[in-house]
């Protein structure tokens, strides 16, 4: 636990200014509008190893390709920010999902390691 508290608090810098950077360039904005859709729907939500899952099994392939463009940007991300700060890329992908499920608005799911999905 407390070594989770200090990766987060060392990440914190990182994670707040490369991930925002990282991100915005490893999306389209078509894939951007389609997971923001799949979150408020309830069928695509965050999960705790930093990588977006689906709630519920989706049918519709852009859906998934949008998905799985986004979590391969994020993979990206975490590899640089495990490579700039000595930690694990899983280790940078849990710190940022706890920083997303922080942000995520009323109603959006999420699914804590471990843990089934629950809805914020």
């Amino acid at each position: 636990m407390i070594r989770r508290l200090l990766i987060a608090s060392t990440l914190g810098l990182t994670l707040g200014m490369g991930f925002a950077v990282a991100g915005a360039s490893a999306q389209s904005p078509a894939a951007k509008a389609a997971v923001d859709t799949g979150k408020a729907s309830g069928a695509v939500g965050e999960q705790g190893d930093g990588f977006l899952g689906f709630v519920s099994s989706s049918g519709d392939p852009a859906l998934k390709a949008a998905v799985a463009e986004i979590n391969a940007g994020r993979a990206r991300a975490y590899q640089g920010i495990a490579a700039k700060s000595g930690v694990s890329e899983s280790a940078a992908g849990e710190a940022t999902a706890q920083q997303l499920f922080g942000k995520l608005p009323t109603g959006a799911f999420y699914k804590p390691l471990g843990g089934g999905w629950t809805r914020k």
